[in-house]
């Protein structure tokens, strides 16, 4: 079984620049629009209440904020670790055009730039799964992701659906993986799954 034992707080950082200097690709980076549950799902994952603030009002964190955290295979004893990378909300429309451009760019900057990143995870409102703007994220990441980097897609609140709605989520997106933050329904296998690609031996590609 793995888990996540540890994780804290490390830096904010308002564009790549200002990330940490690391020469590990280690990196995994959370991004969502606004208000899918991202912070919910980080500390849920962390099992720490308070390491993401959840904010009352949607869009209002943006800076890059970096965490560290400990993974542990309960079996082998055997500990890793890696880096949360907790991007702001994009596609927040309460803000003025050239804040947004600005902050929308800087996001647009890391992910094509920042080669420490190891895993992209792309997380979708499981009740609006169909949205232009989060198609046109998947379809950047597709393009712009290096060979040894990965993309996950996660439908969050998964619980605000009935069985015949995440039975048919579930055939239109086969490969996605389901959540549900409040009922800690789904987390084992995204801390399983993250662990496991991170232990990739690097020639594997």
């Amino acid at each position: 079984m793995i888990e996540i034992v540890d994780a804290k707080f490390l830096i904010s950082a308002a564009n790549v620049a200002g990330a940490i200097e690391s020469d590990e690709q280690n990196e995994v980076v959370f991004m969502a629009r606004s208000n899918v549950g991202k912070s919910s799902l980080l500390n849920a994952l962390t099992n720490h209440k308070g390491l993401a603030k959840v904010s009352s009002t949607p869009g209002k964190t943006r800076l890059i904020n970096y965490f560290d955290v400990t993974f542990l295979d309960r079996e082998s004893a055997q500990k890793s670790f890696a880096k949360f990378v907790d991007l702001p909300g994009f596609g927040y429309a309460k803000v003025a055009k050239s804040l947004k451009y600005d902050w929308e760019k800087n996001l647009t900057d890391f992910i094509v730039s920042r080669e420490q990143i190891k895993v992209f995870i792309h997380l979708v409102d499981a009740r609006h799964p169909f949205l232009e703007i989060d198609q046109s994220v998947s379809d950047f990441l597709l393009e712009h992701a290096q060979p040894s980097q990965h993309i996950i897609q996660i439908f969050t609140k998964i619980d605000k659906l009935n069985q015949k709605e995440q039975n048919e989520l579930k055939r239109v997106f086969p490969d996605a993986l389901m959540v549900s933050s409040s009922k800690k329904r789904g987390l084992g296998k995204i801390v399983s799954l993250i662990y496991s690609i991170l232990e990739e031996p690097l020639d594997e590609h």
